[in-house]
């Protein structure tokens, strides 16, 4: 489920943007993984959470570049026997 649509930045303030917004969510126990995606011919961050989670708790943007939110669950380690 993607909840944030804005246009896009560059590749290297993407890679600054992402460092400031794991440093900035460590905290949120929503919140399992931070990423660079693309969007067009740009790049946005993508924040992958367990549960949906009030916008207010994570930003629109860092630094100029969009923030998309995907609910993708719990993060579990798989069995040797799955792989």
């Amino acid at each position: 489920m993607t909840l944030a649509r804005t246009t896009g930045a560059s590749l290297e303030k993407a890679r600054a943007a992402k460092k400031k917004a794991a440093f900035q969510l460590r905290r949120v126990p929503e919140v399992t993984g931070i990423g660079i995606t693309r969007r067009g011919s740009s790049y946005a961050l993508k924040v992958n959470l367990t549960t949906k989670t009030r916008r207010a708790v994570v930003p629109t943007q860092f630094d100029g570049v969009p923030v998309t939110l995907e609910v993708v669950g719990a993060i579990r380690k798989q069995s040797a026997a799955a792989r």
